[in-house]
């Protein structure tokens, strides 16, 4: 790499601090990506990372608009060319990508390449992704690849480093997730001391009154009035602890930006592909909001846990003044009915009762086999 030119240089320096900038695993694929296809000079860049079921969990291109994107459409599966990347983790430098035997085709929308230069991110033996570049910006003798054997190393050094960012981004947000589970926990365990001795005060004390009432009206009255103070004292517990427990980010960012974020994660963290879209809404008050990011929670813990579901889509859009929340799954469904006899039904419930608190009602939808629908409405301002 000697004669390569002092700019050169400076952009691979470049391109790896902007990698080890970011944290979130998303930000990181992207600079990845965009790093690669600027460092090598190519027209387009792609960065695949595999789930466990023969597609990919995540695929991030540069080079392709928005409309070109969306035109191609389904993620690709993992075979030709990329399933020999992952699963041989070998690079590949080709002349023509659509001459290799491999080669299986693209859907109509997609753009032509032709010489290619792509390779594995790996850690260790394991493979994390697949890193690939298309069409090189330069004269190319005919039969030839315009991607060199410099190229080919200088994308394995991007590589190395982009496997150590991809691995820092999915910690940080693992030690995210962590972080918020203890907080979650450390609050349950203040909020159950603190109201159940108030609870506790108030039914000694409710129970004094009752013995006193005949004997001793006046002494009951004040017992009484203890009673009210009690419970004023626990409401405002119970208040003091729903401020905190509510999510930082819902008052920073919205309801659908968090939303958004929260669902990203969880697309990164199970098999189950996740997704979301948000139609016409407008802020609600403060207790409609948690009462649909709550709700939204509890039927995400409940699809992507208990349902096998392959696919989970959450949905809100404005209705009148308020907002309907819908999640639906594809997974194994079950019989609303038996799950209330059987006594299961704890997750509905906590839901139901979100709803109601905050004005709107629920409605589950499900059957054996058949996938579940939650959908929750709210009133607005």
């Amino acid at each position: 790499m000697s004669h390569r030119p002092r700019s050169g240089l400076a952009a691979v320096s470049a391109a790896l601090l902007a990698m080890s900038r970011h944290l979130e695993v998303r930000d990181v694929l992207k600079t990845i990506v965009a790093s690669a296809r600027e460092l090598l000079d190519a027209q387009y860049a792609a960065l695949g990372v595999p789930d466990d079921h023969g597609g990919f969990a995540q695929f991030v291109v540069d080079g392709v608009s928005d409309a070109q994107w969306k035109a191609i459409g389904p993620l690709p599966r993992q075979h030709g060319i990329l399933a020999a990347m992952l699963h041989e983790a070998r690079p590949e430098r080709l002349a023509d990508v659509r001459k290799d035997p491999r080669f299986e085709g693209w859907p109509s929308a997609h753009p032509e390449m032709s010489d290619f230069l792509g390779l594995p991110i790996k850690d260790g033996e394991d493979v994390l992704g697949a890193l690939f570049l298309a069409n090189k910006r330069c004269p190319k003798p005919e039969g030839s690849c315009g991607f060199t054997e410099e190229d080919e190393e200088l994308l394995a050094i991007l590589a190395q480093h982009a496997a150590i960012a991809l691995t820092n981004a999915r910690l940080y947000e693992r030690s995210r997730e962590l972080t918020i589970a203890e907080e979650r926990s450390r609050l349950a365990h203040e909020l159950h001391d603190a109201v159940s001795q108030k609870l506790f005060s108030l039914r000694l004390t409710a129970q004094a009154a009752a013995a006193l009432v005949d004997r001793d009206p006046a002494r009951a009255k004040g017992e009484l009035h203890q009673v009210a103070a009690l419970a004023a004292e626990a409401a405002d517990e119970l208040r003091a602890a729903v401020v905190e427990l509510r999510p930082a980010a819902l008052d920073e960012d919205g309801l659908i930006a968090t939303l958004r974020t929260q669902i990203q994660v969880l697309d990164r963290a199970h098999s189950a592909h996740v997704s979301f879209d948000a139609t016409g809404l407008r802020a609600l008050p403060a207790a409609q909001e948690e009462a649909v990011l709550r709700v939204a929670q509890e039927a995400l813990h409940n699809a992507l846990r208990h349902s096998g579901a392959d696919h989970v889509h959450v949905s809100v859009e404005r209705r009148g003044h308020g907002a309907v929340l819908r999640v639906t799954d594809d997974g194994t469904g079950f019989d609303p009915t038996a799950v209330r006899r059987a006594g299961r039904h704890l997750g509905l419930v906590s839901m139901r009762d979100r709803a109601g608190g905050a004005g709107g009602t629920l409605t589950v939808g499900s059957a054996p086999g058949k996938g579940t629908t939650i959908e929750m409405e709210v009133p607005g301002g």
